[in-house]
């Protein structure tokens, strides 16, 4: 079996995500993992498909068919066997809320970056302060820490980053209360 990682978009309409699950199935795929979400207009995502070997060529030719006929924009990356997760890394979850400006994120993954800290997966959104009606922006995001990274130093360079931009950012351990890590497929 074939992994691929599909990044899609299209103006959004209904039927979008029927228009990609049907080529899959129908070529004995199965649609393994998604994040979809419509954007400005736009419906964007990225999709994870096992699909058989010697199906992969022809599903690939379908995508490219919903492509030119301009129903989804269809980008196929066959992805690489994934290496394996040094089991001694910490998952964090970093959860950041605060008046809207631009520069935050950069700030963050900049610090992050610097640590070899990894952003596993990362969920932002904007919206309306309910009493002053100020644009908030929120960041929710898994991050891998390696086990030589000083965990006070991360801790404090992202306090000192929150007091600088005037945020709340809380990082916490990814465990669930019974003490065992989440399940990786979420």
């Amino acid at each position: 079996m074939a992994t691929l990682v599909l990044t899609v978009i299209g103006d959004d309409r209904a039927g979008l995500v029927d228009a990609l699950a049907g080529p899959i199935a129908q070529h004995g795929g199965n649609w393994d993992r998604s994040h979809m979400a419509r954007l400005a207009g736009k419906f964007a995502g990225i999709v994870m498909v096992s699909v058989p070997d010697d199906r992969v060529d022809d599903l690939t030719a379908e995508f490219g068919t919903l492509t030119a006929q301009g129903v989804l924009d269809v980008t196929v990356a066959i992805a690489a066997a994934d290496g394996p997760t040094a089991t001694n890394d910490e998952l964090l979850r970093l959860h950041l809320i605060g008046q809207d400006r631009p520069g935050i994120i950069r700030e963050v993954a900049s610090a992050l970056a610097q640590r070899n800290v990894s952003i596993e997966e990362l969920e932002t959104s904007a919206s309306s302060a309910p009493m002053s009606g100020e644009l908030l922006f929120e960041a929710t995001a898994t991050i891998r820490m390696p086990n030589d990274t000083d965990p006070a130093d991360l801790r404090a360079t992202l306090e000192a980053i929150a007091n600088e931009l005037m945020v709340d950012l809380d990082v916490t351990d990814r465990r669930i209360p019974d003490g065992t890590a989440p399940d990786e497929g979420r």
